[in-house]
């Protein structure tokens, strides 16, 4: 996956004027042909760093050089049927997105909808707890007047009976 694109692109850094490159299945195998045309050296560092180097999705099992003295394309020509076909792939995964980013989109919706209502219920369990906390206090207000009435009488009591006894 990738390797002419691999190959336009080294033999565009190393300034090669010619590059063809296609598919060819043989044996139920798959081929990329690539003919190039430049002068030895520069073809010589072409064949090196496509020996040694391979696309990290690409899957080569082997890489053969033969001489080849027919017709061979322009690198510049090669780029842009690269750039087609790379196109060719992206376009049908890019709609494929879209097509997710649209159906995330109704699910955020939905799960905005739910949080939109739980806060509701968190809002109204919160007035609950305040309604119910303010009526506790009114029932501690209305408890304390007597429980402190009821205190110091115990205290009183209390100090009597140590006098009484000789305690105080």
């Amino acid at each position: 996956m990738g390797y002419r694109v691999f190959l336009m692109k080294h033999a565009m850094n190393l300034a090669l004027p010619g590059l063809s490159t296609y598919n060819w299945d043989e044996n139920d195998q798959q081929e990329v042909i690539a003919l190039v045309e430049g002068d030895e050296a520069r073809i010589a560092a072409f064949w090196h760093l496509v020996e040694k180097n391979k696309p990290e999705l690409a899957e080569v099992s082997k890489v053969t050089f033969e001489d080849y003295n027919g017709e061979v394309g322009r690198t510049s020509e090669v780029a842009m049927f690269c750039s087609f076909i790379q196109l060719d792939k992206a376009i049908p995964l890019l709609q494929d997105m879209r097509d997710d980013l649209k159906d995330m989109n109704g699910d955020m919706k939905a799960v905005r909808k739910t949080t939109d209502a739980t806060l509701d219920e968190i809002k109204a369990v919160h007035k609950t707890t305040d309604s119910t906390l303010d009526e506790i206090k009114g029932l501690r207000e209305d408890i304390q007047p007597g429980y402190s009435t009821h205190f110091r009488q115990m205290q009183a009591d209390v100090k009597a009976i140590k006098e009484r006894l000789g305690m105080s």
